[in-house]
C-alpha cells in the first residue's frame, strides 16, 4: 500500500490565510454524525470534557449554557500566563439532523433487516466493497459487525421458533395421551407453529428494543443511510445541507468575528465538506474578514465517495482540495477502527487536483500516545467510545487538542501553520481514473472559488440564530429510542 506524506505538491496557503492576530470571537458549528440522541448532549458532553482538559493542560476556560437552546452554549478563555491578555470569546451551535436519523431507523426490526439486504448488495455489486476493503479493513470489519450481528440474532430466533415448535407438539401430545384421547395432528402442528413463530418475533423484538447494547440495527441503519441513495445526498439532507451552509454563510458576514470553524465528526464530516462548498460556489466565503476553517474528525468519507452516485461529494472534494480561502486539517486515529484512518478523503477518492492539492493536512491523533497508558488499555477495546475521543480531553496531547483549537486564542491555521500531514498519510486513488475526471470536471463547473463574497458594500448582519433556520427546515420525527454508540 503506498503512502506519502507531507503537502501535496502545492504552494504553502498559509499566506492567503494571515494571522487576524489573538482570536476575540470565533463562531464554532458542530455537524454530528449520524446520530438519534438530542443535541444536548454535545453540550454537556463539551462541558464535563472541556473542565477535564483544563485540569490536564492548565486551560482557563468558563463556558455557559444559552438558555432555551440545548445545542447552543458558549466559552471564554483566558491565558493564564498572559496577564491581562484579551479573552477569547467562542459561540457554539450544533447543526441538528438528528430528525432525520430517526426517520431513518424508524420501522422497526423488519426495517433493520432490508437495510441489511439493500446495504450488502449495493456495496457489494457496485464494487464499492472491495475497494474500501483495499483501502483500510479496520473500519470494513467493523461495518461487518451489524450484519453478523443481526444474521445471529435471526438464526438464534430461528433455533428458538424450532424448539418451541418441537416442545409445542409434545406438550400437546403428552396433554392428550393424559387425556385419554390421541391429539389431531394438524390442529397439534397450527398450535405449535403459532407459539414458535411468536417466540421468534418476541426474541427478535427484544434484540432490537435493547440494541443500546448491540448497536446492530443502529450500525445497520446508519451503513444503509450512507449508501440509500448510491451516494447520492437524500432530498431532505440535501435540504439541511443548504441550511447549514447559510448558517455558516451569515456568520462568515458578521462583522465582530474572526474565525468561523465548522466541525464535522463521523458522518457529519462529509456534511461539512458538502456545507463549506456551497459557500465557496456561492461566492460567500470572503477573502478578509472572518477566517472559515474546517476540521473533520474521524472521517468515514470513502463509505460514501466510493459509491458510484457519489458525484456531488466528489465534485466538493476536488473544490476544497484547491481552495485558497479555507484551512482544513483532518484527525483521525490509528485506533479508531470506526474511520479510515490516516486516509486523505480527497485524494483517495481520487480528485486530488493535476495542479496541486493543497488540502486537507491529514493529521493523526495518536491515541496509544496521547491517552494515558493505563486509560488506553480501559478504552482500546471500547471502539465506539474510542470513536467519540476527538471531542474528548486527551492526558498527553500531542498538538490536537480540541478545546485549545475550539475556544482558545489562535486560528486553525494559526495552530497548524507549517505543520505537514503525517507521513503514513494514504493517498493512493482508489476509484477508476476515468469517474474521478468526470466530478472533477463538474467540480469546476460555476465553482467560483475566487469570487467576491455576496453582499459586498452592504452593511454585514450580525449573527442571527442558526437553529432557527435548521429547525424550520426540519420535519418532525420519530421519537428517539435510548441508543449508545457511535455517530
Amino acid at each position: 500500500m503506498a503512502r506519502k506524506g507531507g503537502a501535496a505538491g502545492a504552494a504553502s496557503p498559509e499566506a492567503a490565510r494571515a494571522s487576524v492576530g489573538p482570536v476575540r470571537r470565533r463562531q464554532v458549528f458542530y455537524i454530528p454524525g449520524f446520530d438519534p440522541f438530542p443535541i444536548r448532549r454535545y453540550r454537556e458532553l463539551y462541558r464535563s470534557e472541556s473542565a477535564a482538559q483544563a485540569r490536564i493542560s492548565g486551560h482557563d476556560i468558563v463556558m455557559e449554557g444559552v438558555p432555551g437552546a440545548p445545542g447552543r452554549w458558549r466559552t471564554f478563555w483566558r491565558e493564564r500566563a498572559a496577564g491581562d491578555a484579551p479573552v477569547t470569546r467562542s459561540d457554539f451551535v450544533v447543526l441538528e439532523w438528528s430528525d432525520i436519523v430517526r426517520r431513518r431507523m424508524a420501522g422497526g426490526v423488519l426495517a433493520g433487516y432490508r437495510a441489511l439486504l439493500t446495504t450488502l448488495w449495493r456495496y457489494v455489486a457496485s464494487g464499492t466493497f472491495f475497494r474500501l476493503l483495499d483501502l483500510r479493513r479496520g473500519p470494513i470489519l467493523a461495518a461487518l459487525y451489524p450484519i453478523v450481528m443481526l444474521v445471529a440474532q435471526f438464526l438464534l430466533a430461528v433455533l428458538v421458533a424450532f424448539g418451541l415448535f418441537l416442545g409445542g407438539r409434545w406438550a400437546i401430545g403428552a396433554l392428550a395421551a393424559a387425556a385419554g384421547a390421541a391429539p389431531p395432528d394438524l390442529p397439534a402442528a397450527g398450535l405449535a407453529l403459532v407459539a414458535a413463530l411468536a417466540g421468534a418475533a418476541g426474541l427478535l423484538r427484544w434484540f432490537w428494543k435493547h440494541d443500546g447494547r448491540f448497536y446492530a440495527h443502529y450500525l445497520m441503519h446508519d451503513y444503509a443511510h450512507s449508501c440509500s441513495a448510491a451516494g447520492r445526498y437524500p432530498a431532505d439532507l440535501d435540504r439541511r445541507i443548504d441550511a447549514f451552509a447559510d448558517a455558516i454563510g451569515r456568520a462568515l458576514a458578521a462583522p465582530d468575528v474572526d474565525e468561523v470553524l465548522v466541525v464535522g465528526h463521523s458522518s457529519g464530516a462529509h456534511l461539512a465538506i458538502s456545507a463549506v462548498a456551497r459557500l465557496l460556489r456561492q461566492g460567500r466565503v470572503p477573502g478578509s474578514g472572518a477566517r472559515l476553517a474546517l476540521l473533520t474528525l474521524g472521517h468515514v468519507v470513502p463509505m460514501i465517495s466510493f459509491l458510484p452516485e457519489a458525484r456531488q461529494l466528489r465534485a466538493d472534494l476536488a473544490l476544497l482540495a484547491r481552495a485558497d480561502r479555507i484551512f482544513w486539517l483532518d484527525v483521525t486515529a490509528p485506533g479508531d477502527v470506526c474511520t479510515f484512518a490516516l486516509c486523505d478523503p480527497v485524494a483517495v477518492s481520487g480528485m486530488a487536483p493535476p495542479g496541486g492539492q493543497i488540502w486537507p493536512r491529514v493529521i493523526s491523533a495518536a491515541f496509544s500516545l496521547t491517552l494515558a497508558p493505563e486509560r488506553w488499555r480501559k478504552l482500546k477495546w471500547r471502539f465506539f467510545r474510542l470513536h467519540f475521543q476527538y471531542l474528548c480531553a486527551f492526558d498527553r496531547p500531542r498538538g490536537y487538542d480540541y478545546f485549545a483549537i475550539t475556544a482558545g486564542p489562535e486560528t486553525l491555521a494559526d495552530r497548524f501553520a507549517g505543520r505537514p500531514s503525517s507521513p503514513s498519510r494514504i493517498a493512493t486513488p482508489r476509484l477508476p481514473v476515468a469517474d474521478a475526471s468526470a466530478d472533477a470536471k463538474e467540480s469546476a463547473d460555476g465553482a467560483g472559488v475566487a469570487a467576491p463574497a455576496r453582499g459586498t458594500g452592504a452593511a454585514a448582519p450580525t449573527i442571527a440564530d442558526p437553529t432557527i433556520t435548521i429547525r424550520a427546515a426540519a420535519r418532525a420525527g420519530a421519537p428517539a429510542r435510548r441508543f449508545g454508540g457511535r455517530a
